[in-house]
């Protein structure tokens, strides 16, 4: 036990509400306190520790701001490493954040190992960590799946997922390069946000997953608490940053999944194999990424047959060089039959227009220019959902999941960093919305 408690004593200690713990620390000299610290299995919440049942490739640790993600991962992470001739991967949204949080951080493995009085080598060029047995970290980014493909790794530490740009891709390297060992683990550690990959993870059958809130931690000031709970207790982000929830749509959001859901109807195909009826026009909505290592480019198909508006399909691509995305465009476009090609120009009108025309020298391509903010241009398009004048035809999750993240009042909370896939749902609608349907192109599908 600590600072030499009994076990009478420590489990006095466990049994006491985090306030009084809190209190009793603060009341600590500063060398128990750094002893109280350093012996984190003792004191930990039972959720910041390894799950005890047999089994599990993927602990889930998605958990509020402050909950102790990051100091759990690190002394889960060390003591791995101190057995020896490990290889294993840390995984941040990008190097950076790696380097500042989970290596150099107040709570990272530089500082776990100095409170065990462990000597590890730390080379920033490397990005690579050593402990005295021969066991490695290696520091990679999720906006770098690539990075992720070779490697192979007994273990991993994936912080904060919900943040990665190339979250699909970058797990699935992570996963196919764990197979170092007899029994190869992962521990992800997040604060939630909606994402359809956290949901797969969470619902996966080799997955454990362990949660808690912010005021959960002893060592967080008790006014910080207070004041988060007071000033977000009970609200959607608190919900989610605070009590550590998974919620699967913004608070506020222009396009709520039941929305979503009331507005789907049977899929349409080019070839017409599952409908029998006329579209008035159909058009292809693309909302350009600024370069090609941003974000995705939103490619999205829509159509119009008697005033009613549907979403045909999400052709959207992501890392795309300007041919690649004109390519897609102009693939979607042939595929249709659509009339034109609706692309926001804000982002260098002129090279958009001719990047799409080189792809396919007939494409008609009409640019338009933004003046609102992205959620203000989908107000309306939401109030067609809303009204039964617009209609999904199929089920596109990536986009879905990103409408869902768009809040009232012009603020986005969704799954990638930009609504890009949504935002060219808006261009194709707006578009057959102001056009008239007596135009010379009928498409029989």
């Amino acid at each position: 036990m600590p600072l030499g408690l009994t076990d009478q004593q420590w489990q006095m200690f466990r049994s006491m509400e985090p306030a009084e713990q809190a209190e009793l620390i603060a009341e600590m000299s500063p060398d128990d306190a750094l002893r109280f610290d350093a012996d984190f299995e003792a004191w930990a919440h039972r959720n910041q520790m390894p799950p005890q049942s047999e089994g599990w490739r993927v602990w889930l640790m998605m958990a509020g701001r402050g909950f102790g993600k990051t100091r759990a991962g690190a002394e889960w992470v060390h003591s791995l490493a101190m057995i020896g001739g490990r290889r294993i991967a840390l995984v941040a949204a990008t190097i950076d954040e790696g380097r500042k949080i989970m290596v150099e951080g107040v709570s990272g493995l530089l500082a776990i190992a100095h409170n065990r009085r462990v000597k590890v080598k730390w080379e920033p060029s490397l990005n690579q960590l050593s402990w005295p047995k021969g066991s490695v970290a290696t520091l990679y980014s999720g906006d770098n799946a690539d990075g992720l493909r070779g490697p192979e790794h007994h273990f991993a530490w994936a912080d904060e997922l919900a943040k990665w740009r190339q979250a699909e891709a970058a797990w699935q390297n992570l996963q196919m390069g764990l197979r170092g060992g007899s029994r190869p683990r992962v521990l992800v550690t997040t604060t939630p946000r909606p994402m359809r990959l956290l949901e797969q993870i969470r619902d996966g059958k080799w997955t454990v997953t362990t949660g808690g809130r912010t005021g959960d931690n002893i060592n967080l000031p008790g006014n910080f608490i207070e004041i988060m709970s007071a000033t977000y207790g009970g609200s959607r982000i608190g919900r989610q940053e605070l009590d550590g929830e998974l919620m699967t749509e913004a608070e506020g959001s222009l396009f709520p999944r039941g929305l979503l859901e009331k507005a789907r109807v049977l899929r349409y195909e080019p070839d017409g194999s599952t409908q029998d009826e006329r579209l008035d026009r159909v058009v292809v909505g693309v909302d350009p990424p600024v370069s090609s290592s941003g974000d995705a480019c939103g490619i999205v198909v829509a159509g119009r047959r008697d005033g009613k508006l549907y979403v045909l399909a999400d052709c959207s691509v992501e890392e795309a060089s300007p041919e690649r995305w004109a390519r897609a465009v102009a693939r979607a476009a042939a595929e249709w039959g659509a009339s034109h090609v609706v692309a926001e120009a804000n982002q260098g009108g002129a090279m958009v227009e001719s990047v799409l025309k080189a792809a396919d020298a007939g494409l008609k391509v009409k640019l338009v220019h933004a003046s609102r903010g992205k959620v203000a241009r989908a107000e309306p398009v939401a109030i067609r959902f809303e009204t039964g004048k617009a209609f999904l035809a199929g089920t596109f999750p990536e986009l879905e999941a990103e409408l869902a993240g768009l809040r009232i009042g012009g603020e986005y909370d969704g799954p990638s960093r930009s609504p890009d896939r949504a935002d060219a749902m808006v261009w194709a609608l707006t578009e057959l919305s102001e056009t008239r349907s007596g135009v010379p192109r009928v498409r029989m599908l």
